[in-house]
């Protein structure tokens, strides 16, 4: 059944009585552009918009937010009520446009000051809009020729928005009965006809307008029920900017608009060419733009701000560079229309203008850390601006992953086989009436059971478990999910313990993934104590269930508590486990850094000798030394110095350096000769006085 809904038909009714000439009292400054002014020249003096102009104006903008979005199917019909009532256009699709709108208003003119106010009433514009609700659009004949056998189910519905300036609370109640009496007058007429449609609901919309300055007579009203038919709210509300903001919010809220601020939008100067500004734009559209952020639960990260006393709120959105190739269109998951909240403004014309002229600008969420994430993009299609919502996921365009193969998933390690084996384990066959159970449950009802206590535990990935990729934990995976055990099952269960504890003394390996893992994965320690733990888990998922099933998780338990011999011994393991992947480390390092480490330990040691050498001259007692040891090859220490710790990285790097500068220049020969870094001058005039250098560490020439 196609329900039209209340936003199908809008019915505006403005009041053109005299009394809505009187001004405003919002003054409009003329000469606020004129920056420099001749002497004797007189400034322009400031006007103000009568009420009419105020409302017409804002209607207006009302009916161009809802062209823009809605160019079809949202119908709008515009009343003027003065001493009878002039109906400017009608429900069919041509005449839905501003521009007719415009043209019949300056048809109909300002209001006469100097007319009978006793002969001018907003009732004749009330009860021309119910009949106007009554007539059929073409969408409703529609519906109604291709149902026609159940035509009443087509829906009739529509809003009534009414600007006027009402004298008091009395008034308001006194229009909302008239209303409700010409409903009812009209429906009896719509029953007898097959032209007109009887009124199912009625929204009435009543905006008081009154001049700036001046108290208002008439309180404002939420939304009330008159009738099962009518129901009616009440806005009063200061003519000027005041309107306009009440208007904008109420088609937001008639239609299901949102709004959205692009910031950040560059744009060059008028008077500064050569610079630019960064301005804002607002736009409103369907607030299915905004399902992502809702759902997600990022609307506050995408800028989410509240104005206006908290009726209007807007998401914003920041300004990215502009592209021209539209591949993010393929993963667009919406486009919808957009209209621009002040379309004359000069940042909202070069915006619109640049988008038709074919370029695409994406948008992002404002976000005060991490990566940028591109939600939205702007783009026009065939004249008209959409909002593209694009998807922050996996594009929906893409296959669905394959499980064998992988494609298009990260994850391939599916337990391919054993969901195959799980499936055929239960699946539904049909029982006969007569067959029943001792324990009075359903067939379904077990079915359900039994598959609650299957999925339990069940990993879906095979490096996620350990114990269902061993065929040791076979047996007792599947008798723990039954819903009673057997003492030969309690025995079957405990002998498969029994065979994990002989598995772990004597050392066997197990099916350990080491996806994503470094190195070798685990120790084998660190595996068996895996697999406890998801044995464990395993068994007291069902542990409740009968009191065998909880001597199958005491001996798990038991077998787990290892004696101090057997962690004495496992302690053992480890160590040796650690030793011998020490020295495949050592084995593994360059022949080079080997050799080089073993030269600089050699140094090192013959350092010493001279040390000990200077010592031992140095005491007053001790004989004159003797000439140095010959060097030894790196070959012949090797041996003895490699039980030595290892030498820091610091020396290392320090020994490397210096070798390599002392390959770059000839070395010093009194450094080259010298004995204990110390070298006697003037050797040879001791040569030649028969003087003996021995006490000075250096054999005679």
């Amino acid at each position: 059944m196609r329900m039209f809904s209340v936003s199908h038909k809008t019915v505006f009714v403005v009041d053109h009585c005299p009394y809505m000439a009187e001004s405003s009292r919002q003054q409009v400054e003329c000469d606020v552009l004129t920056k420099s002014r001749a002497q004797g020249v007189i400034p322009l003096a400031p006007v103000s918009k009568s009420l009419w102009t105020c409302a017409v104006e804002c209607s207006m903008e009302y009916c161009r937010i809802l062209y823009d979005i809605y160019p079809k199917n949202k119908l709008v019909n515009y009343i003027v009520s003065d001493s009878e009532f002039h109906t400017l256009n009608s429900w069919r699709q041509e005449d839905q446009s501003t521009h007719e709108l415009m043209s019949a208003l300056a048809a109909v003119g300002p209001p006469n000051p100097r007319e009978d106010p006793e002969c001018c009433s907003i009732l004749h514009g009330l009860v021309a809009a119910v009949e106007a609700l009554c007539k059929i659009t073409e969408l409703q004949h529609e519906k109604r020729t291709a149902l026609m056998d159940t035509a009443e189910r087509v829906a009739n519905r529509g809003r009534i928005i009414c600007l006027t300036n009402a004298k008091s609370d009395t008034h308001v109640r006194m229009l909302e009965d008239c209303i409700q009496e010409t409903i009812l007058e009209q429906n009896k007429l719509a029953a007898g006809s097959d032209r007109l449609m009887a009124i199912q609901q009625c929204q009435l919309v009543l905006v008081h307008i009154y001049p700036q300055g001046e108290d208002t007579l008439v309180s404002d009203r939420p939304k009330k029920e008159i009738s099962p038919m009518l129901t009616s709210e009440v806005h009063s509300v200061r003519a000027g900017r005041h309107l306009a903001t009440k208007l904008n919010i109420l088609v937001q809220l008639h239609f299901d608009l949102a709004s959205t601020t692009i910031t950040n939008i560059p744009m060059k100067e008028e008077q500064h060419a050569n610079t630019s500004a960064n301005y804002d734009v607002e736009l409103l559209h369907h607030k299915d733009a905004h399902l992502e952020f809702f759902k997600s639960g990022d609307l506050h990260m995408a800028g989410s701000s509240t104005r206006d006393n908290g009726l209007k709120e807007t998401v914003t959105l920041k300004w990215c560079t502009p592209r021209t190739n539209n591949i993010e269109l393929h993963y667009c998951m919406g486009a919808y229309r957009i209209s621009p909240t002040d379309v004359n403004s000069r940042p909202s014309s070069c915006l619109t203008n640049f988008l038709l002229n074919g370029r695409s600008v994406l948008l992002e969420q404002p976000r005060k850390s991490g990566s940028k994430v591109i939600s939205h993009m702007l783009s026009s299609h065939g004249g008209e601006i959409f909002l593209h919502v694009l998807s922050s996921n996996r594009s929906t365009l893409e296959d669905p992953p394959s499980i064998s193969e992988g494609c298009g998933g990260r994850v391939t390690d599916y337990r391919i086989t054993d969901f195959g084996e799980f499936m055929r384990e239960n699946r539904l066959t049909p029982v006969s009436e007569s067959s029943s159970d001792p324990s009075g449950k359903l067939p379904a009802e077990r079915a359900k059971a039994q598959l609650e206590r299957h999925t339990r535990y069940w990993p879906m990935i095979i490096s996620q478990t350990t114990i269902f990729n061993m065929q040791a934990v076979v047996p007792l995976a599947n008798l723990i999910v039954k819903e009673t055990l057997t003492e030969e099952d309690v025995l079957t269960c405990q002998k498969t313990v029994y065979n994990l504890v002989d598995m772990e003394r004597k050392n066997d390996p197990l099916p350990i993934s080491t996806v994503g893992s470094r190195g070798k994965g685990p120790k084998r320690d660190e595996q068996y104590r895996i697999m406890w733990n998801e044995l464990e888990t395993l068994v007291k998922t069902h542990a409740g269930a009968t009191d065998r099933h909880q001597r199958v998780l005491d001996c798990i338990i038991a077998c787990r508590s290892k004696p101090p011999e057997e962690e004495e011994r496992k302690k053992r393991g480890r160590k040796r486990e650690e030793r011998e992947d020490r020295m495949e480390k050592n084995g593994g390092r360059d022949t080079d850094d080997k050799s080089w480490q073993d030269t600089e330990r050699l140094k090192g040691l013959l350092d010493k000798e001279d040390q000990e050498s200077e010592v031992i001259k140095d005491s007053p007692d001790s004989p004159e030394p003797l000439n140095k040891k010959p060097r030894l090859s790196s070959e012949e220490v090797q041996t003895a110095d490699r039980a030595k710790g290892p030498v820091s990285l610091l020396t290392m790097w320090t020994n490397r350096i210096t070798a390599a500068n002392s390959r770059k220049h000839q070395e010093f020969v009194g450094r080259v000769s010298s004995v204990n870094n110390k070298f006697e001058l003037y050797q040879h005039l001791k040569d030649e006085n028969g003087m003996d250098v021995h006490e000075n560490g250096k054999a005679s020439r």
